[in-house]
C-alpha cells in the first residue's frame, strides 16, 4: 500500500455479494472527491490490512470501513462512508442517531439475506479501468 492509499478511508467489501459490488459502483459515482478506496474482503491485501491493525473480528459477516486506522463495521460502517458522498446521500450519516442496535439489526438482516435475494459471482468483480487506481 502507497503512503497516499493508506490515508484515504477504505471499504472493504464482500467481493463475490451482488449487493457488494452494486454497492461498490454506487460509491464509486457518488464519492467525487475520489477518495475512498475499495478492496474485496476475500484478498491477501484485505487480510494484511486487518492484520496490520490487529483486527480480531469476523472478516466476511460484515463490511468494514477504515478512516484514520479506525475500524468501523456494520450500520457504523455505512454511516462513515456516508460522509465521504455528496448529497443527497451524505444524509445518511444523520441515520446515525437512531440506536445502534436497532441499525445493526436491520443490517444483519440483510447481510444474513445478501445472497438469496441479491445472488453472489463466483469470483470477485474487475473494476473498470478507470476505476483500477481506486482498488487496493
Amino acid at each position: 500500500m502507497t503512503e497516499s492509499q493508506s490515508s484515504n478511508p477504505i471499504v472493504l467489501f464482500d467481493g463475490i455479494c451482488n449487493l457488494c459490488n452494486t454497492s461498490v459502483r454506487f460509491l464509486l459515482a457518488y464519492n467525487k472527491k475520489a477518495n475512498l478506496l475499495f478492496c474485496p474482503l476475500q484478498s491477501a491485501m484485505a487480510n494484511k490490512i486487518l492484520d496490520d491493525l490487529n483486527w480480531k473480528g469476523e472478516r466476511l459477516n460484515s463490511l468494514i470501513f477504515i478512516e484514520e486506522e479506525q475500524i468501523y463495521t456494520k450500520s457504523e460502517a455505512v454511516f462513515r462512508i456516508s460522509t465521504h458522498l455528496i448529497y443527497p446521500w451524505k444524509a445518511i450519516y444523520h441515520f446515525r442517531h437512531l440506536p445502534k442496535g436497532f441499525c445493526d439489526w436491520i443490517y444483519d438482516k440483510i447481510a444474513q439475506n445478501r445472497y438469496a435475494w441479491f445472488g453472489k459471482k463466483s469470483s470477485c468483480m474487475i473494476p473498470k479501468p478507470d476505476w483500477k487506481n481506486r482498488f487496493l
